[in-house]
């Protein structure tokens, strides 16, 4: 089921994860028949088992796919549509954070604390 139209629309699908890539073809289905323009995946943890990326970036308006490094993604999994982004800024954020003793969680809130005005956050 769709939420809103997505007619003519560029549509990015975000997931905690991605495994087999089942559920997300199935949803692409549901995208075409509602007539999406383009749709961008992104998850946190892609996992891609077996052929998933390859599955995924054979769908033809499936213009990217985006995860972070959370889990390993083997040279041979990549596909040119994968965008994979590194964890380590919010990491060495929050490490710097619970060095200082400052506010951890305020890295995912959108708005700054008046702690957080005195340096950037990292969001995550």
């Amino acid at each position: 089921m769709l939420i809103g139209d997505v007619r003519d629309r560029d549509v990015i699908v975000l997931d905690d994860e991605i495994v087999s890539g089942g559920s997300i073809l199935e949803l692409l289905r549901h995208l075409r028949e509602h007539k999406a323009r383009s749709i961008r995946i992104a998850c946190t943890h892609g996992i891609f088992a077996g052929s998933a990326t390859q599955r995924l970036a054979a769908e033809p308006d499936v213009l990217e796919i985006v995860c972070t490094d959370t889990v390993p993604i083997p040279a041979e999994k990549r596909v040119p549509k994968l965008t994979v982004l590194s964890i380590a800024p919010a990491l060495a954020e929050a490490m710097r954070r619970i060095n200082t003793g400052e506010s951890v969680s305020a890295l995912f809130h959108s708005e700054p604390t008046v702690q957080d005005n005195a340096r950037p956050a990292l969001r995550a």
